[in-house]
């Protein structure tokens, strides 16, 4: 039976307001009911900020006065609905255990969001503790809240901690500079860190619209009050989000035909088509420095909207702070489905185990236990990571693990993958395809208007047949390869236009004979997963090529001329096992994950629909200009 029309993007989307809302996911196990009314007693207040705008914040209290217990922190922009003290949540979050266990849990409406005063800024641009009253951020908020909290709600044990995923985990980071010194501990999940170069919006510049546009349209427009909230879903008027992205032509047109000017964060955005000022400003990265809370980011391998921000929030921590216990945990999750489901498969991958339930029954709940409760010990490592291809969970002192050696892969003639690098002098040594904005490489074979949210999980022999995508293989591997970290391509590259987009997918190809999965779990119609052949997406980026030598400063190619394009991907585990082959597929778009590059060097923001053009692409692969992947391989367990 088809669950509805919205897609999988959707459901995820509405799933996590509904985490915000405390509304049950049907996720988690709840066959132990527990009556959140009968345990806990509600209360709202308005909370006074320094410059004096007051934030709805509800507080659900232990009604066991024998004892005290932490405050455990939750701030979002999507509601803590239910509002009104009489109307109680159905789950207390992050899980059943926490709820059992006691704490005071918290939950905010944002600054200038719902039910809370003042002006909602997107990504909050840091002003720094210690300033004037009227010099407020996240970080103020955060300490202020805190502060109320200890000081006048009973039978707290002077200890808070903090977490929140997504946009709530932007939240937790900004919460932990300038930290109130009782705030022991915080769990930022899959937080949004930058803007411009990696998380939710744009990706090495390139603007990500269909994810966007959704967000935009649904939680970003101008409310009927001050405050602004999410509203109805976007109708598209069909399932078919490449036709309908296609048709609405450049970006400019998103305002005139939908938005008129409602939906002031787009506005913004569409202003600045380049890192300036504005998106600088919105990097929280370079502020986490002398953080003192306990900090354990997490993210998933899968997560097409923040997995950036995951890793680069613990990295800024680790180096910028590095007193402060850092841990990193990642799963082979989409994003926040360590909260959403059992986390025991993605699409047609299964992962052997029920890796959610492990996360937040292991390694969530003792963290906190253990940081606002002085129970037990976690003993987590560095990095808890899971490793995808053998399915199992590793431990590194870490992240990157420091056994890992580079090795480059070098795209070689006959469409093959190397670890020779080419001989050939040639200079027209080289592969090329036509790249039409008119019939852009869709980012999955089927129906969506989102970002779905298993898109990495799909097989990509959709995008292997098409003329405009470049396609290099290695042989058949004759033993596992484990690869770990960052993924570097260094493409050397020409164009017939003056701009390009350069869409780079590491790929692990799987052997034609291997098994398929049985019927996933709570399917209604049973089918089986096709994983012969399968082709999973183990990283996929893109890099807008007017960036290429500097995201503040856009340089045109000159046409014909070859040029460098050389960009970072966000880390991966991953083993290619024995019988498979290293796969890499490259292609100048990507849509409509990716909005569409004109091929011409401007503002895209701006871009009329002249101004698209065809451009003949070259990657090169010869001895002088040797493209390559540069990936670490990890070394083997002792």
């Amino acid at each position: 039976m088809r669950i509805s029309k919205l897609g999988r993007f959707r459901i995820l989307f509405l799933r996590l307001v509904l985490l915000s809302l405390g509304l049950p996911l049907g996720a988690q196990d709840t066959s132990d009911a527990f009556d959140v009314k009968a345990h806990y007693e509600k209360r709202e207040y308005q909370l006074s900020m320094r410059d004096g705008a007051k934030l709805f914040t509800s507080v659900y209290m232990p009604r066991d006065t024998t004892q005290d217990y932490p405050i455990l922190l939750l701030r979002t922009p999507y509601g803590v609905a239910p509002y009104g003290p009489d109307t109680y949540r159905n789950e207390l979050l992050p899980s059943l255990q926490f709820a059992k266990s006691g704490y005071i849990f918290v939950f905010q409406d944002v600054r200038g969001r719902y039910r809370s005063e003042g002006n909602f800024v997107h990504m909050t641009p840091q002003k720094g503790a210690g300033h004037g009253p009227s010099d407020v951020d996240e970080s103020t908020d955060a300490y202020d809240t805190i502060d109320w909290l200890i000081k006048n709600l009973p039978h707290n044990n002077g200890r808070v901690g903090i977490w929140g995923i997504s946009y709530s985990g932007f939240y937790t980071a900004a919460g932990i500079i300038g930290g109130h010194p009782a705030l022991k501990a915080a769990s930022p999940e899959a937080p949004q860190a930058d803007w411009f170069i990696g998380d939710d919006t744009h990706h090495h510049g390139a603007f990500f619209l269909a994810s966007t546009f959704n967000f935009m349209a649904q939680c970003g427009r101008r409310g009927t009050t001050s405050a602004m909230s999410c509203g109805e879903e976007f109708n598209f008027g069909t399932p078919d989000g490449y036709k309908f992205f296609l048709d609405l032509g450049p970006l400019s047109n998103a305002d005139r035909r939908y938005f008129h000017g409602d939906v002031p964060g787009w506005t913004e955005m569409m202003k600045h088509g380049n890192y300036d000022q504005y998106w600088q400003s919105r990097n929280l990265l370079p502020h986490l420095q002398n953080i003192w809370p306990t900090v354990m980011s997490v993210g998933g391998w899968y997560d097409a909207n923040d997995l950036y921000g995951a890793l680069q929030v613990y990295e800024a921590i680790r180096h910028q702070s590095p007193e402060t216990p850092d841990i990193l945990v990642v799963g082979p999750w989409s994003h926040g489905q360590w909260l959403l489901d059992d986390g025991e498969a993605l699409g047609p991958l299964r992962f052997g185990s029920k890796t959610s339930e492990y996360f937040r029954e292991n390694i969530l709940f003792p963290f906190f236990e253990h940081y606002l409760k002085g129970k037990g010990d976690p003993k987590l490592p560095g990095a808890y990571v899971f490793e995808t291809g053998t399915n199992r969970w590793r431990s590194f002192d870490t992240w990157p693990p420091q056994d890992i050696a580079p090795r480059s892969i070098y795209l070689r003639e006959h469409q093959a993958l190397s670890y020779d690098p080419p001989k050939d002098a040639s200079a027209g040594a080289f592969d090329e395809y036509v790249s039409d904005p008119a019939r852009p490489v869709p980012f999955i074979p089927g129906l969506s208007t989102h970002m779905d949210p298993d898109y990495m999980a799909q097989d990509q022999r959709f995008a292997a047949t098409r003329p405009d995508v470049l396609v290099y293989q290695s042989d058949v591997l004759t033993e596992d390869l484990t690869i770990a970290g960052p993924i570097i391509p260094a493409l050397f590259v020409s164009t017939s236009g003056t701009d390009s987009d350069w869409v780079v997918k590491l790929i692990d190809a799987y052997p034609d004979d291997t098994p398929d999965n049985p019927s996933g779990p709570g399917q209604q119609i049973p089918h089986r997963d096709h994983m012969g052949g399968f082709q999973l997406l183990v990283r996929g980026d893109v890099m807008r090529g007017k960036f290429r030598n500097s995201f503040e400063k856009p340089e045109p190619f000159t046409p014909g001329k070859v040029s460098e394009v050389e960009f970072t991907m966000p880390d991966v585990l991953h083993t290619f096992l024995r019988g498979h082959r290293i796969m890499v597929q490259i292609q100048s778009s990507w849509f409509p994950l990716v909005d569409r590059n004109p091929q011409k060097f401007e503002d895209i923001y701006h871009a009329s629909a002249s101004d698209f053009q065809k451009a003949t692409e070259r990657v090169y692969r010869s001895a002088s200009q040797a493209s390559k992947i540069q990936i670490n391989i990890l070394g083997k367990e002792k």
